[in-house]
């Protein structure tokens, strides 16, 4: 996967995300930040959180360009399986997620660690390739007369099933973007011949961008408290009781 960011298709779908993440995460607030995953992107760098965290499946350059520079604290933490957070329950105020869902084993699972961790009120983002887009027909359309667009994954998810998943968690959706409407090419010269499709695709046909972020927010459902039935009764009986007459002539 990493191999394939470094693509000209991949280098065009990073600084998609990249202008989209920083428009998404600079207006949120908190305490506590956390980014899984794809270290060749720096979700995080326009969220103005005071803690960072960058958590991958291998170890990175604490001095890497694309760490940012102005947080006050940056840790990274080694995480072998995603399903599995090394991280506290309700401690998290925000979780990017670039590319998880796709290439995990169990991303149902994956996103159960995320409601656990995440703060109540606190918010999730994500990002993944569309397979109702021309990137997925190539991928999955034309397979063994094409060589593959996208990189080899688990399982390429609809953007309505993961808003299901989410509902089933009590997330709430704020908003959803496609993007990346340019042909399925190889080669940069024939990506930057097709720059046209970028704005016709986002008024005309904007559910088949290859990519999609998504931004959700964990509600804590409320609780009402209800007073003892008898309370009820009694106040009613009260109520209702009927007023006494006096006899005439008393």
């Amino acid at each position: 996967m990493i191999d394939w960011f470094q693509s000209p298709p991949g280098q065009y779908v990073l600084q998609w995300e990249q202008e989209q993440l920083d428009s998404v995460v600079a207006d949120l607030f908190g305490f506590h930040a956390l980014q899984l995953g794809l270290p060749e992107l720096d979700a995080l760098r326009a969220n103005r959180m005071p803690f960072v965290v960058y958590a991958g499946d291998h170890t990175i350059d604490r001095s890497a360009d694309w760490l940012p520079a102005d947080h006050v604290t940056l840790q990274t933490a080694l995480v072998s399986s995603y399903e599995e957070l090394p991280f506290a329950s309700q401690s998290i105020d925000l979780i990017v997620m670039p590319h998880v869902l796709e290439f995990s084993v169990d991303p149902h699972q994956v996103l159960r660690e995320v409601e656990r961790v995440l703060l109540p009120e606190g918010y999730v983002v994500i990002t993944g390739f569309n397979p109702f887009s021309l990137w997925g027909l190539r991928q999955f359309g034309l397979r063994g007369i094409l060589p593959p667009i996208l990189p080899q994954a688990q399982q390429f998810i609809a953007l309505p099933r993961i808003k299901d998943w989410l509902k089933l968690l009590s997330f709430e959706v704020q908003r959803g973007r496609f993007g990346c409407y340019r042909l399925p090419c190889r080669q940069a010269k024939w990506m930057g011949r097709a720059t046209w499709l970028e704005p016709a695709g986002d008024r005309w046909w904007p559910v088949c961008g290859a990519v999609y972020l998504l931004t959700a927010v964990k509600r804590q459902r409320g609780m009402r408290m209800i007073g003892p039935a008898w309370k009820d009764k009694a106040s009613k009986a009260q109520a209702l009781a009927p007023a006494l007459r006096t006899p005439q002539g008393q």
